[in-house]
């Protein structure tokens, strides 16, 4: 039986996660912190045997892709289907920030983030769409073994949602740490998540 294990990491820290910013498609590198939370990463899937690793093009995904990937000798393969949910207006914006600018549309996005676009922003249904087919492609090319995707928050969540069969109207259901791992198995009609948002890598980081 054919069988895709497939690791989904957040990439590591930037000053706009440090700061709970929303970043969306704003090309942010990753602070120092964030580096050595890539080194971590990349240490603990060493022994993998990845056989492919994928990425979101924007740089904190590639920074921590080239990381992951240098270990096993593999080129990136970058999906623009990955990259993270657009956040329009709010992007740059602190949470705080984008409450105090919109209140009640804030407010919703908390509660049912599934319904709510901010200005200018992606809707969460069309990422989860896009998210899903980038998933669904990746199956298709790697049916059998081992693989790395390195990736957004939003995205992350979409990806361990659709998992455990549960819809995106679930999103602050699970969470996804920079630099957090988890671990899913795509079996045919079947998927296990082993292991989600584990940070146990990261233990000798320093902050």
């Amino acid at each position: 039986m054919s069988v895709l294990r497939l690791f989904v990491l957040r990439h590591g820290e930037t000053e706009s996660s440090r700061e709970r910013r929303f970043t969306g498609r704003r090309d942010i590198a990753l602070t120092p912190a964030g580096q050595r939370q890539a080194e971590a990463a990349a240490e603990a899937l060493a022994s993998a045997g990845l056989q492919a690793v994928y990425a979101s093009p924007l740089e904190r995904t590639r920074a921590t892709a080239e990381l992951i990937a240098k270990p096993h000798r593999l080129p990136i393969r970058f999906d623009p289907r990955f990259a993270e949910m657009g956040f329009g207006e709010w992007e740059g914006l602190t949470w705080r920030e984008a409450a105090a600018s919109a209140p009640e549309l804030f407010t919703r996005w908390q509660a049912a983030p599934h319904d709510v676009t901010a200005p200018g922003g992606e809707s969460l249904l069309a990422v989860a769409g896009r998210v899903a087919d980038g998933v669904a492609a990746l199956q298709a090319a790697h049916p059998d073994g081992t693989v790395a995707l390195v990736t957004h928050a939003m995205v992350v969540r979409l990806i361990v949602l659709a998992a455990l069969g549960l819809a995106p109207d679930r999103l602050w259901s699970v969470d996804a740490s920079p630099g957090g791992l988890t671990e899913i198995e795509y079996r045919p009609g079947w998927v296990t998540v082993h292991r989600m948002n584990t940070l146990s890598h990261l233990d000798r980081v320093v902050a």
